[in-house]
This record gives structure tokens, sequence and C-alpha cells, in this order.
């Protein structure tokens, strides 16, 4: 058999493997798609899953389902969605938490990095160091002069232990050589309530989840933990600004999809919920909510986390975080 017949049985034979997957992506979507949402109903990262999903349900004409699938920071959704088929019709909700994931849990019943590929990173939640209005400062100078001159004797809540929340609060303890006492919450809800009650003094949380009660008078923002300012407060400085460019440790949200997904699908999925995002009425809600609109490619997404997956590693591991 010569060369040049064994590379055109080879050409012939890669055209027909690729035939099922060209044929899948040629037309998709023709069924219902669903959303995996492993996060509690109700909140500000569901409400804009929600209204995604709607809008490409109007685009495509095909329904989309929302399903809540909360618990372990994510991980059971993230497992049902690593067992689905690699289709398109099946896609998960993340947040950065789902890098957390990989270096808290002793174990997974999934890889965060190769079992999915990025659809895209929708969206960005910005952190921010609050205080009750009973503690006596008013800027990022005051506040560390008060819990510098008294070691330990600040407590700060956050989401819970490996969270964002509780990994932005190390950053600024090593950032700017403070010392406060971590108060893990199941959850950002109740940790919030627990501070606008005077219950912790501190609070590290995300802007969507404290606009609110920063609105009513109920926190004071000190400082966000961004390279930039956010949108929805313009007037809070970040703490790059006043000195401490370490402290940034945003909060990405995104959606992927099983490992094997074809790309066309993904560039699809890519295309229409970068559109939905852009859309100005859908950028003024998600503002409104408290999200930066990102609506990044595949490939950037990719980087995203993957850099974002050694940082927080590196973090733990100085930490010393473990979930079980």
């Amino acid at each position: 058999m010569s060369r040049l017949y064994r590379a055109a049985l080879a050409a012939v034979a890669l055209a027909l493997c690729t035939l099922p997957a060209a044929a899948q992506a040629g037309d998709y979507p023709n069924r219902p798609i669903r959303f995996i949402a492993p996060i509690p109903a109700g909140g500000s990262t569901d409400v804009m899953t929600r209204d995604i999903a709607r809008r490409l349900q109007e685009r495509w004409g095909q329904p989309t389902i929302v399903e809540n699938k909360p618990g372990s920071t994510g991980s059971i959704g993230a497992a049902l969605v690593a067992r689905a088929p690699p289709d398109g019709y099946t896609l998960l909700l993340v947040n950065s938490g789902h890098a957390i994931n990989g270096h808290v849990y002793a174990k997974l019943p999934y890889d965060p990095i190769k079992d999915f590929v990025p659809v895209v990173h929708a969206t960005t939640i910005t952190m921010a160091l609050l205080v009750h209005p009973s503690v006596p400062v008013n800027n990022l100078a005051e506040f560390l002069a008060l819990a510098r001159s008294k070691p330990g004797g600040l407590s700060f809540a956050s989401s819970g232990n490996g969270g964002a929340g509780h990994l932005n609060g190390e950053s600024i303890k090593a950032a700017t050589g403070i010392d406060m006492v971590h108060v893990p919450y199941r959850g950002s809800a109740p940790a919030i309530a627990d501070v606008v009650a005077g219950q912790v003094p501190v609070a590290i949380a995300d802007i969507p989840l404290a606009r609110a009660h920063v609105r009513s008078g109920a926190l004071r923002p000190i400082a966000l933990a961004a390279a930039r300012r956010s949108s929805v407060l313009p007037d809070l400085p970040t703490f790059a600004e006043l000195g401490f460019p370490n402290v940034e440790l945003p909060v990405w949200v995104g959606f992927l999809v099983p490992a094997g997904t074809p790309k066309a699908i993904v560039d699809k999925l890519n295309h229409e919920i970068v559109a939905i995002v852009r859309e100005p009425a859908m950028t003024a809600r998600l503002q409104e909510l408290g999200f930066e609109v990102v609506a990044s490619t595949p490939a950037e997404f990719e980087a995203t986390m993957k850099s974002d997956n050694e940082r927080y590693g590196a973090i733990v591991r100085k930490v010393g975080v473990k979930l079980d």
C-alpha cells in the first residue's frame, strides 16, 4: 500500500469520525437546554442566570430550564454537569469557588479544569471590606489604625471557610499586616445579616449582596478588593489605589459545559450569551444587580480559570484551609 493511499484513507477516516459532531452542531439546539445553578434560588447570581436563560429561549425558540442544585460550595451541581453528555444541552453556572474547590476539598468527584470546557466569563463580582456603622472608622487608613491598635480584636464574617470572602480577608491580612479573626458562615446572606445586626463588626462580602445595605447606611464600605473601581459604587476606592496592589481577588461568574462538547457548539453558546449580556437593557440590569459585564471569549475564560486556579491554590496552601 503506497504512502499516498494510506494518507488518503486516514483523511477519509478522520472526516467520518467528525461527521456526527458536525451534524450535531449544525442543528443545535433542537431540544430544551438546562442551566445547572449550584446555588440557592433567589440571589443576584441566580437572577442573572434566569435572565440569560430566558433571553436565550427567546432568541433560539427552545425551552431553557434553570435547576438549582446547591450544596458543598457548588461541587454537587458541578459533579452533575461533569457526568452530563457533552452535547451543549447542559450548562454549569460557576464562580471563582469552582477554582477554589479543587484546593480546599480533599477529594472531588470531578476535575474542576479537565472535566469542563469554558463557554464564557459573563460577569465579575467585586468583593469589598465593609464595617458596621458602630465601628469608628470611615476609611482604610482609620480601619488599619484601629486593627493595629488591638491585634486580633476585630473579627470578619465571610460566606464560609475557603470561600472568596475568606481568601480575600486573608489577602488583606497578609498585605496590611493586621490580625483579624475569621468567622465563617454557611453562605453570604447570613454573614451579612449578622454584620448588619452588629454581631460581627467586619464583613468581606460581594457588592451585589451588600449594595442595598450600603445604600441604606446599614453597612459602611471601606475599600474594594479589585484592580479598578466598581460602576455600582464608583466613589469607593480600591485597595490598589490605597497602596495595597496585592489585594485583588474578584469573583468571576460564567458558564461551562462538559469536556468533549464540540467547539462549534461552544462557540455558538458563547456568541449568544455575549450578545445577551451586551444588550444595553441587560447590561444596565446587571450593573444594578452589582455585576460588572465582561463577556469574554472561551479562550480568555480558560486563561482566567487556569490563572486563578494557581492563585487560589497558593493562598489556600498558605492559610491551610481544608474541607471534608
